[in-house]
């Protein structure tokens, strides 16, 4: 029996797999993962899949999955788009078959993302097949279909035990090499309550016509669904006899589900998604990656499309030195000023390279700025002991002139480019302030033509800006002429100092909340769109 060299085994919740790294002749057994994306949502994917997505070493996604998946695999992963649209298949079915057993006999792991479920109209089937012949270990992970998910969006119940308790998933776009349909229209249209068709809006006329002709009642309601669970779902409602014409008119193009049966009549009571106040609306989020996902997650949850396109990032400081020395003097530290989650997460890790934790801040009083750095600090199990306010420099400066600072020792890890007001208002009150620099933000410059695309073709609603910093990066990507496309969009600032950086450059600022938070922020852009929200679609 051959002796492997070694042996590494990856579990997770619910299985395992073994990954067999044979140093010898440097073979790996591959797999390939057959994963359903959902309809569009990201959040609608698997726990699963998306834990088979973060261990992929190949890619390979088509045109219905969801772009923001993608984060979801390794930074060096590849990524192959074999995506494909009616009328137009960038990579042929057999060619992306031999693809995925291609990698998998090179030993790789192969995350296979499609949209749907793999097994509902995904062809999933026929790659399984391929693999199972090829010898490829595979695993299939179901997803969340199109048409279970649409219709639960727009507010249909596919099934209701007051209208029916049948349901029929039929495809509208069948294999254009058989010479005659496969489809029972005398049976679907008169023997199942609610019928799903999938791939249909160019035979839309061809199905209204059937089902009408073989005896469905042409009154029955018709929902026809387009991009659904994403901002941009649309949904027609009609009946089988004017479906073809209200479609029309409403200039509705795939992809898109169609759903026949009484429960579309449950739209006007049931319907959620689209009636959120932010629904439709496209918000730029500006922030650096790692905070851009809390901000886009709040304006996802209020029905917006979040497009993430970060203008910082976070970067060390050209030395330590100071941090350092500041951290080993603690123990004469009278307070820690603390102004954001990025100098929290940078004092921690410089405590912890240090050798240090928690315990070295005894006695000392920790101030945090707001409750979102309070809530960081507290991730680290500690407690702000005071916090002021007003959630900025000014308010923590009238928290601390209400106590006595003459020779007090205080440290105020801080941005490269934050203000003096801090130092300079504490020293005047007798204290002795160390501000050491944390960390710097740098601009990203990758996105600049999507950004510049964004905003010449009028595709934003509105801009975020959470800080000075990303108003001064997101400018500089544009051209002199070119800042003006900004204002084409509803501005929105976090705070005062956010909003002075964003007019000093001509910026027309409308939305300010009063309490410099995300969520306040969120709440301030639907107080804005609310009137023309609540038209609805």
């Amino acid at each position: 029996m051959r002796e492997y060299s070694q042996l590494d085994i990856f579990y997770t919740d619910t299985h395992h797999y073994r990954c067999l790294n044979i140093k010898e002749n440097h073979l790996k057994q591959g797999i390939v993962y057959l994963i359903g994306a959902g309809p569009g949502d990201p959040g609608l994917i698997t726990v699963k899949g998306r834990d088979c997505l973060r261990r992929a070493e190949v890619v390979v996604y088509d045109y219905l999955a969801n772009p923001a998946l993608l984060a979801e695999a390794p930074p060096e992963a590849e990524r192959i788009y074999v995506g494909k649209t009616r009328g137009q298949h960038h990579t042929p079915q057999p060619q992306i078959n031999a693809l995925l057993v291609e990698r998998a006999r090179k030993g790789q792991i192969v995350a296979r993302l499609k949209g749907g479920d793999p097994y509902i109209f995904g062809r999933g089937g026929e790659e399984a097949e391929e693999l199972q012949q090829a010898g490829v270990p595979f695993e299939v992970v179901p997803g969340i279909s199109a048409g279970f998910a649409a219709a639960a969006y727009a507010g249909i119940p596919l099934t209701h035990r007051d209208y029916t308790t049948s349901l029929g998933l039929v495809t509208g776009h069948e294999n254009p090499q058989k010479k005659v349909s496969n489809l029972d229209w005398q049976k679907l249209a008169t023997g199942v309550g609610t019928l799903v068709f999938y791939m249909g809006m160019t035979n839309l006329t061809l199905i209204a016509d059937q089902l009408m002709t073989h005896g469905r009642d042409p009154q029955t309601p018709v929902a026809v669904i387009r991009w659904g669970t994403t901002p941009q779902q649309q949904t027609v409602t009609a009946t089988l006899a004017d479906v073809v014409k209200r479609v029309a008119a409403a200039g509705l193009k795939p992809p898109a589900v169609i759903v026949v049966g009484e429960v579309v009549r449950l739209r006007d009571k049931l319907r959620w998604f689209d009636n959120q106040p932010l629904f439709g609306r496209r918000v730029l989020v500006t922030r650096s990656p790692k905070q851009a996902r809390s901000l886009a997650g709040l304006l996802q949850a209020a029905g917006a499309e979040a497009i993430c396109l970060p203008t910082v990032e976070i970067a060390p400081p050209a030395s330590w030195a100071e941090l350092d020395t500041a951290i080993a003097e603690l123990a004469t530290t009278d307070y820690l000023i603390l102004t954001s989650a990025n100098g929290v997460a940078a004092f921690f890790d410089r405590l912890s390279d240090a050798g240090l934790d928690g315990r070295a801040l005894h006695g000392v009083t920790i101030v945090a700025v707001g409750p979102k750095t309070a809530a960081a600090i507290a991730e680290h199990g500690l407690r702000a002991d005071l916090v002021p306010q007003r959630y900025q420099a000014e308010g923590i400066i009238e928290l601390l002139q209400q106590r006595i600072l003459t020779d007090k020792r205080i440290l105020y890890p801080r941005s490269a480019s934050a203000r003096d007001l801090l130092c300079t208002e504490l020293s005047k009150a007798g204290a002795e302030v160390r501000a050491p620099v944390a960390y710097r933000t740098e601009p990203i410059a990758d996105d600049a033509a999507r950004l510049r695309e964004l905003l010449a073709d009028g595709q934003l609603d509105a801009v975020t800006f959470t800080s000075a910093s990303t108003v001064e990066h997101c400018l500089a990507l544009l051209a002199p002429h070119e800042v003006d496309y900004l204002n084409r969009a509803v501005i929105a600032a976090i705070g005062p100092l956010t909003a002075a950086a964003a007019r000093k450059h001509g910026l027309t600022v409308r939305i300010e909340p009063g309490e410099a938070t995300c969520e306040a922020l969120v709440a301030a852009l639907t107080d804005h769109f609310r009137p023309a929200a609540d038209q609805g679609v």
